[in-house]
């Protein structure tokens, strides 16, 4: 998808620089000090650079410069309060910051900035030219003010019409159009506001996000539960409320077993060169069971939503899953990486 942004900027005229590497090399202001250094005068970057620097508390204003910067474009996940109120405090007081939700899916965005409105902290502008955003309960009623999902009810030009290797088009259907038949539901928590302004949650559903590259949590199935120590795992991606992101891999050991330092790096190693680095958890924890649900889906979603914060009860009726009392579990564990400055892999037993 930045492949077409950045040729859209060249048909505009304007000249790209793309930095392959690091943007905390030398040290965290590593994409600053490349963006004074070329006379960069827009600079894009996900929302983890921008937390890093946040959490670091760097002076990029004062160690580099940034003379020519008039916009900051950041995309890739929610960035938290405190990270928007940093950009202003220690990297310009001018700059203009333009959070942008959009997705690989659509190769387009869905909300970003426009210049007559004005920029609040924590929230996106409004609605993308010609996107008919909206929020939506699972009634499929709108909602304004409140948290729902984020649908697109009118179609867009960039919209695919079907998935690879999917001729009936079941797949393309079940991933777009299952919840609210005709129309698009994207995946993401949203909150519009009434001056359509919105504030993106995080994802929905059960698809990993780190650092705006979605991943699959059935790849890493599928190299975990290879391993003879491994009867069962689960795989969650969940937006914590600080601003956090928190990828826990929880495994069911076989009988006999322990997750000693040995097994969590034969996990990590077999995840890291089979898949990638960015695969790779943050906790590898020993669970008592994977909860299912009756026809045999690992219930990611509603322990996604545990481990945020929501009460099993809320999430999961009574009968309706296997493990029913493996939720309580979780729900601890939730609140234990909810009160950590930051998760940190370890192996629990």
């Amino acid at each position: 998808m930045v492949w077409n942004y950045l040729i859209g900027g060249l048909l505009h005229g304007a000249t790209i620089v793309l930095y392959d590497g690091s943007p905390t090399f030398p040290d965290v202001s590593g994409a600053w000090r490349i963006a004074e250094r070329t006379r960069a005068t827009v600079v894009g970057v996900g929302a983890g650079y921008l937390m890093a620097g946040a959490q670091a508390n760097a002076e990029s204003q004062a160690e580099v410069g940034l003379s020519r910067l008039r916009s900051i474009l950041q995309t890739g996940s929610t960035l938290p309060p405190s990270a928007w109120r940093w950009v202003y405090s220690h990297v310009s007081p001018e700059v203009w910051l333009q959070a942008v939700c959009g997705g690989t899916d659509i190769c387009s965005a869905l909300a970003g900035a426009a210049a007559g409105l004005p920029v609040h902290t924590g929230r996106i502008p409004a609605p993308a030219l010609g996107v008919a955003l909206a929020s939506w309960d699972p009634a499929g009623q709108p909602l304004t003010g409140q948290q729902g999902e984020l649908v697109v009810t009118e179609p867009m030009p960039s919209m695919p019409l079907r998935l690879v290797a999917d001729p009936q088009g079941q797949r393309y259907h079940a991933s777009y159009f299952d919840t609210y038949p005709g129309v698009w539901r994207h995946g993401d928590w949203i909150t519009v506001h009434d001056d359509l302004s919105i504030v993106v949650a995080g994802r929905s559903d059960s698809t990993l996000n780190r650092m705006g590259v979605r991943m699959g949590s059935a790849d890493i199935y599928a190299v975990v539960e290879r391993l003879p120590e491994i009867t069962d795992s689960l795989v969650i991606g969940a937006e914590l409320p600080d601003g956090r992101y928190a990828m826990p891999l929880f495994v069911v050991l076989a009988e006999n077993n322990r997750l000693d330092d040995t097994l969590r790096g034969r996990i990590l190693a077999a995840i890291r060169t089979e898949l990638s680095p960015r695969h790779v958890a943050d906790d590898i924890v020993a669970a008592p069971a994977v909860p299912r649900t009756l026809t045999g889906k690992k219930v990611e979603v509603p322990i996604k939503r545990i481990l945020q914060g929501r009460p099993p009860a809320q999430v999961a009726s009574a009968g309706a899953v296997t493990h029913q009392d493996a939720l309580s579990w979780y729900a601890h564990y939730g609140h234990t990486i909810r009160r950590k400055p930051e998760v940190t892999l370890q192996s629990t037993t």
